[in-house]
């Protein structure tokens, strides 16, 4: 973690619930932010239980809310399964029930813009959010054929900008816009761009990323950390389905872990 002062990172193999899904971490510190990040519904995909796997994360999340305390909810991207007219059914029907404010953004399977998605959540695909001394930077990384696409760098820096003051700033995009390996050209973006702006801030602490289901760490570009989420839904990815804790202190130090929701990891498996 070198250089990232602040922040601190737990394994996510180590950072499962117990099994009654109710972890908490034991800590002295106050908190002036404590918010939960979670990925990839893909509801109405076939061959998946996606109405199950919907009321999963939403007792999940008012399940910890009750025991540990929520402020703010984040679903980035892959609400549902190419299917954009299911996003008033997910919206109404599970993540109105959730506890606290949630926030989302369009992935590449949910085939939409900044009209649909105001028509369904109220605000653009694009936009910012303010929780007193941190601001939230959210952008879409898709258009409405499901073609990934950068995120607008020029809302991107009008953004930093606004926020320059701010002690603390979160950006969240479903696809990464970076690609650490040649084999992932396919999977994650390559907006250079995007990556300099986002150093040039030293407020900007992470950018949160979904799209991977098997990733549910953290990787680098220079000092920033990418965290990703595993997934809540869909047909592969990670064994088990979660979502990823965040937690502010008052001295904003900076503390996340993954949460193992479904209690089901099958770890260091071989087959010989």
């Amino acid at each position: 973690m070198a250089g990232i002062a602040g922040l601190s990172l737990l394994p996510a193999i180590n950072t499962f619930a117990n099994d009654s899904n109710n972890y908490k971490r034991q800590t002295a510190a106050k908190l002036k932010l404590r918010f939960a990040i979670a990925s990839d519904l893909h509801y109405g995909q076939e061959g998946t239980d996606s109405a199950l796997n919907a009321a999963n994360i939403v007792k999940w999340l008012n399940e910890d809310h009750t025991k540990n305390h929520l402020d703010l909810i984040i679903i980035n991207g892959d609400l549902v399964n190419n299917r954009p007219d299911l996003l008033p059914e997910v919206k109404t029907k599970y993540f109105d029930k959730l506890p606290v404010p949630y926030y989302t953004i369009p992935g590449n399977h949910d085939f939409a813009d900044g009209p649909i998605w105001k028509s369904v959540f109220g605000y653009e695909d694009k936009f910012t959010v303010e929780h007193g001394d941190i601001g939230f930077i959210f952008a879409n990384t898709a258009n409405t054929k499901g073609g990934y696409v950068c995120p607008d760098n020029t809302f991107i820096k009008a953004s930093l900008e606004s926020f320059k003051d701010k002690k603390i700033v979160f950006v969240v995009l479903h696809i990464a816009p970076v690609q650490w390996m040649k084999s992932e050209a396919t999977i994650f973006l390559d907006c250079p761009d995007t990556v300099a702006l986002l150093h040039d801030y030293p407020n900007v602490k992470a950018v949160f990323h979904g799209h991977d289901h098997n990733l549910d760490g953290v990787r680098y570009t220079g000092r920033l950390p990418h965290f990703f989420d595993s997934h809540i839904g869909g047909s592969w990815g990670t064994d088990y389905k979660g979502y990823r804790i965040v937690e502010v202190g008052d001295d904003n130090s900076i503390y996340t872990y993954q949460v193992n929701a479904s209690q089901n990891p099958v770890l260091n498996a071989n087959k010989l």
